[in-house]
């Protein structure tokens, strides 16, 4: 909770509760004036639409900051990306690597770019990565895949219901060809089922192909949508194209043991004298923070354990036309550590949730492109290896974060490179 000053200075101003009440009045109270900064109507992309815009905001920054020669000539290449364009933010990107892959679809040394403002960050996963790389490789597997719509169908009571979804169960064939009659990528492949007293959910898991298929999975789901209210023998008091159940850009349990996007797993072996050499710790030390941390997770009510799969993945999917805000459910997954049978390290990752594409979405602008080129995985077939690097990518940020920690080295090296 916010802390009050009460020093007599700060109470200076508030002599009274009444005082205090026409303030807050006055200072909190809806304004109905005209609003001064008023832009252009047209979302979309135009000379003219881009010159109005920034005629609203010359006096505010110097456009070439935001608008400079070569942003403006790749203008409509944003189109399908941008409403109201202005320009483009330049994030540093930095690469990390190699980082040695072996996996069911990623079987490379990869490069790896990192788009992001925060140091010691691509020092760290590439410290990771070669390290992993001296091993031989991460042994990464893509598991399922799977993008899911749940819309929600409300009832007067049970009784109906239960009805509607006895009509569902079906339906599944006819809900299959009306999904995929509005996709050429995507596959309807399974229709589950949850009853919540006179609320019926419908989670619509798909396979989407090479792309994260989130607008790929609305679209289509709205179709089946649309037919459901219009042929259902139950009609719904009310229904809504989603009802919270899919996970979409938010942390949940329901995919720890399930997927959303790409579920991948990742491991590596490590001997003692790698972890000393790049480490500067010992397996032991690493194996006992990382229960230390277990624990700690589980008393902050945390989904999942890991250190800190979201700086891996956020910096990837800037760097890689991603949908940025899938961070927030992709950065939930359990990393592991024990001794092996040689005294060595284990170290596994698994991540349930990645969502994630090799087309579509900002895959296909040219700085994004160009970040997917270095890794070599632009365009169809490649987004289950892009998958498998990603999980590896955070294997390395774990590997070298608890290395930094039980070193006594992390806050070191923030001192270092962020000064």
């Amino acid at each position: 909770m916010p802390k009050i000053n009460l020093s007599k200075s700060s109470r200076e101003p508030f002599l009274s509760a009444e005082n205090i009440t026409t303030t807050l009045e006055q200072k909190l109270s809806p304004k109905h004036h005209r609003a001064t900064q008023r832009l252009t109507p047209s979302p979309y992309i135009s000379d003219k639409a881009i010159a109005k815009r920034w005629s609203k905001l010359a006096d505010k920054t110097e456009q070439h900051l935001l608008l400079d020669p070569q942003t403006q000539s790749h203008a409509h290449l944003y189109n399908k990306n941008i409403e109201h364009f202005v320009g483009t933010v330049k994030v540093p990107v930095g690469v990390a690597g190699p980082l040695r892959v072996n996996g069911r679809y990623a079987s490379d040394d990869y490069l790896v770019p990192l788009a992001t403002t925060e140091a010691a960050l691509v020092a760290s996963y590439n410290r990771g990565a070669q390290l992993i790389t001296a091993a031989g490789g991460a042994s990464a597997m893509l598991i399922n895949e799977g993008v899911t719509r749940t819309p929600a169908f409300l009832f007067d009571s049970l009784i109906d219901a239960g009805q509607f979804v006895a009509w569902v169960v079906g339906q599944y064939d006819g809900f299959k060809q009306i999904a995929e009659s509005t996709t050429s990528h995507g596959k309807l492949q399974d229709i589950n089922v949850n009853i919540e007293g006179n609320q019926v959910y419908l989670v619509f898991e798909y396979q989407t192909g090479d792309a994260s298929g989130q607008n790929m999975v609305t679209i289509a789901t709205n179709q089946v949508f649309q037919y459901i209210l219009e042929h259902s023998p139950i009609e719904p008091r009310e229904a809504f194209l989603d009802g919270n159940l899919s996970g979409d850009k938010k942390p949940n349990s329901y995919t720890m043991r399930h997927v959303r996007g790409k579920k991948v797993t990742a491991e590596v072996h490590l001997s003692t004298a790698l972890v000393e050499k790049y480490l500067h710790t010992t397996p032991e030390k690493m194996v006992r923070f990382g229960q230390v941390t277990t624990t700690g997770a589980a008393l902050s009510g945390a989904i999942g354990v890991n250190a800190h799969y979201a700086n891996a993945l956020a910096a990837l999917y800037i760097a890689c036309g991603q949908d940025a805000a899938c961070v927030a459910e992709s950065a939930v997954g359990i990393t592991r550590m024990e001794l092996n049978s040689q005294g060595g390290l284990y170290a596994c990752v698994t991540l349930p949730n990645l969502m994630l594409g090799t087309v579509g979405g900002g895959t296909g602008l040219p700085s994004q492109k160009a970040c997917l080129d270095i890794l070599g995985l632009h365009g169809q077939g490649k987004s289950q290896a892009l998958a498998e690097v990603a999980a590896a990518l955070c294997l390395a940020g774990e590997l070298s974060i608890v290395g930094a920690f039980c070193a006594g080295h992390f806050s070191r090296a923030h001192q270092k490179l962020a000064r």
